[in-house]
């Protein structure tokens, strides 16, 4: 009777030879293609000859098909083959663009300088769990955290392609610490004096910041989405806003209207009054300008798209470095979740307003989709 062939993924006998110096290690093994090879290694000693051909047959096994990606590509080339299928869903709308600039970000600064030019076979959990930690000394908890999710998409993409047979980010424990700084909400008072002190501010009301705080308390809109309504998406009549785009800086093109971050961020919300009678007041000014309806209600200098960093900035100027140093735009937001949680509207009301898919979300990060309540329009009248 014949010997049994060796199962696909095992090696056969471990055999030695003696060297002048040390000894060889042979043994024959079978790959995930069925074919039998041949390896052998050498060391100084029989337990390290053994050691250097185990090791070497375990990472031939890391490549369970062919393909044009194996376990001895360089990661550096996985991840942009990754990149590109990530530009791909941005394409398709199912990736946001500042994502994937999040991502390349990550990639050029952080990922590639360190793993780069590693074989796909040699990005290890031992590595890795030196890598993320020091991201996190060097930088933050956040990035570390956006640095896993970055390695673990190339790495996952490698298996996918049979170039590694599992993904060794799944064995890294998970980054701790950085938790979210909780934000803070303007009182009554503090808002009052904030827009007086933007009021004031020669520079700051040039630059519109006073409008566009109280659109932003008015409504709990992420300053993008505030950046990117224009008039058609105005309903003075009916006392509403369609919120349904953001503004976004895309590589190589400028400044672009994309959609929300999810499907619920697109909603139709109700207007207290009083930001209402700043809409028409604006939407006078805008005629007066002979503005098109396909024009932004908060536009730049030039009458156009307005770029969302460069708002933050002048909102960082504009609150100078005593009393509201810890303002921004996000504090507005905060702001009218926070009035509409205490005026006891529901958890559910609340994250629509804000466009969040999850009240969950809402209530963890804000509180302490689709067409909203005008309740919360009625509990916004309290703003100023």
């Amino acid at each position: 009777m014949g010997r049994p062939p060796l199962a696909v993924g095992t090696h056969g006998a471990i055999r030695f030879t003696k060297l002048t110096k040390g000894y060889r290690a042979k043994a024959r093994f079978r790959g995930y293609d069925g074919v039998i090879r041949d390896i052998s290694r050498s060391g100084s000693s029989k337990v390290k000859a053994e050691r250097e051909l185990k090791l070497a047959i375990s990472q031939e096994l890391q490549t369970p098909g062919g393909g044009d990606i194996t376990a001895k590509t360089r990661f550096r080339e996985v991840a942009e083959h990754w990149l590109a299928s990530q530009e791909r869903r941005v394409a398709d709308g199912q990736r946001a663009t500042g994502t994937l600039d999040n991502y390349r970000s990550m990639l050029n600064n952080h990922v590639l300088p360190a793993l780069g030019e590693l074989r796909l076979h040699e990005v290890t959990v031992p590595r890795l769990d030196r890598f993320f930690p020091a991201v996190r000394v060097k930088s933050s908890a956040a990035h570390a955290r956006t640095a896993r999710a970055v390695v673990s998409g190339v790495l996952r993409y490698a298996a996918r392609h049979g170039a590694i047979t599992a993904n060794p980010v799944r064995e890294i424990e998970p980054i701790e610490g950085g938790t979210r700084k909780k934000s803070r909400a303007l009182t009554p008072e503090e808002r009052r004096a904030w827009l007086a002190q933007l009021e004031l501010d020669p520079k700051a009301a040039g630059k519109d910041l006073p409008d566009l705080t109280r659109f932003m308390m008015a409504t709990g809109v992420r300053i993008g989405e505030a950046l990117a309504l224009y008039w058609e998406d105005v309903h003075l009549d009916a006392g509403t806003v369609f919120v349904g785009w953001t503004v976004v800086r895309v590589r190589g093109e400028g400044l672009r209207r994309t959609d929300p971050k999810s499907a619920s961020g697109e909603r139709l919300l109700t207007l207290p009054s009083w930001a209402l009678d700043m809409l028409r007041q604006r939407r006078k000014v805008a005629e007066a300008e002979n503005r098109p309806p396909d024009s932004p209600v908060f536009p730049d200098t030039y009458g156009g798209l307005r770029d969302p960093s460069n708002t933050r900035r002048a909102l960082r100027e504009a609150r100078g470095s005593d009393g509201f140093a810890w303002v921004t735009s996000h504090v507005f937001r905060k702001t009218a979740a926070t009035i509409l949680d205490e005026a006891g509207l529901t958890a559910r009301v609340i994250a629509d307003q804000l466009g969040h898919s999850r009240p969950s979300l809402t209530q963890d990060v804000y509180m302490g989709r689709g067409a909203t309540s005008p309740d919360a329009a009625a509990a916004l009248e309290s703003v100023l």
